[in-house]
């Protein structure tokens, strides 16, 4: 591999000369440019990012963190941020934690070698070190999605009103007609979670409708989760003298995915004999069969803010700390619709619960 001196003998010029064409640092004749130039392409030489960093004292890459590759909403946040990112000169190193603590610190002290100028993190569960974490790695950093707890003075952050999409969600489903709603939900104890869940609460109590843990299932924001939540739901109620919800919120659209499938294979006519309302509005949404109606998350804009207010703190442009909250809307499609007249009572044949 060619050396910056390898350059220099080839242009018969001085290494300074070679250092300042390949990093503009002062102004070299036109003839000693082109030499230069010239033998970079015939020895193929690659200058050193990390030697130009250190020079310049940036490296133009911004760190990115993930819990979950596999979750489309994610990689969606992820393409906005990536896009605008390209188009101010920046580029990103995407770091997936699989929702592990301990991978999530071993990802920012990559990150910190790596000397990244920015970082944007949507944090892994439940993480106590993480606030001394990112606090130690002195670099601008957003938060995205989730809030995490810091002592000192609050940093960047941009969410969705999550609480808000829940209520949305519910609202639609209680102005249809259905009073008993189900809620599949995330992990016990993650923020956006419990505030999705607090809207459904909310919601159900202002229409005077039940909300106990009864109607309340675990799907851990997976498709399989989802899948697995909607049988127990379902097999828990067949032989139940209760009545069985007809709707149900799904705290996720890949939940909802997996929901959707078991009420298939349930035999149940979804939106005729039970409802279904997603969250994230994810591009596979429109999709599903039927078309999946959902809480919409501005992912875009979510990304594209989060750049923004990266650059604005290493630019110089801000110190002040600034948290956005975006609102959420309803895409209603083809998942929910009015309680069918054609459904059986569950409270007088309970054997009847739950067949289409």
């Amino acid at each position: 591999m060619a050396t910056i001196k390898d350059v220099a003998r080839h242009a018969e010029v001085s290494v300074t000369t070679v250092s300042h064409v390949v990093n503009g640092t002062r102004h070299v004749s036109a003839e000693g440019r082109e030499r230069v130039e010239q033998a970079i392409r015939a020895l193929g030489y690659v200058p050193s990012a990390i030697a130009r960093s250190l020079k310049r004292n940036n490296t133009r890459t911004l760190g990115m963190l993930i819990p979950n590759s596999s979750n489309p909403y994610f990689a969606e946040i992820v393409h906005a941020v990536e896009d605008r990112a390209f188009g101010a000169g920046y580029n990103v190193i995407l770091c997936n934690t699989n929702d592990e603590p301990h991978r999530q610190g071993s990802y920012l002290q990559v990150l910190a070698e790596r000397r990244i100028d920015g970082l944007i993190v949507v944090s892994t569960g439940q993480d106590a070190t993480l606030p001394t974490q990112l606090a130690g790695l002195q670099v601008p950093t957003v938060l995205v999605d989730r809030e995490v707890e810091i002592d000192e003075q609050p940093g960047d952050l941009v969410e969705t009103a999550h609480m808000q999409g829940g209520l949305l969600a519910t609202q639609h489903l209680l102005a249809l007609g259905h009073r008993r709603i189900a809620c599949i939900h995330g992990p016990a104890g993650l923020r956006p979670s419990e505030q999705r869940i607090a809207g459904w609460r909310s919601a159900l109590a202002a229409a005077g409708c039940e909300h106990g843990d009864a109607l309340l299932w675990n799907g851990h924001f997976t498709s399989q989760g989802g899948h697995d939540a909607m049988q127990a739901m379902l097999a828990a109620h067949a032989d139940a003298a209760s009545a069985p919800p007809t709707a149900v919120f799904v705290c996720n659209d890949l939940m909802a995915m997996g929901a959707l499938c078991a009420a298939h294979e349930r035999g149940l006519r979804v939106p005729e004999s039970l409802a279904l309302v997603g969250f994230d509005d994810i591009e596979l949404a429109a999709f599903t069969s039927p078309p999946l109606t959902t809480v919409a998350q501005p992912k875009l804009r979510i990304g594209a803010l989060a750049v923004e207010m990266l650059l604005e703190r290493i630019d110089g442009r801000r110190q002040a700390a600034r948290q956005v909250m975006l609102q959420p809307e309803l895409r209603v499609r083809a998942s929910t619709a009015a309680p069918s007249a054609d459904v059986p009572d569950p409270a007088s044949s309970p054997s009847l619960a739950f067949r289409p």
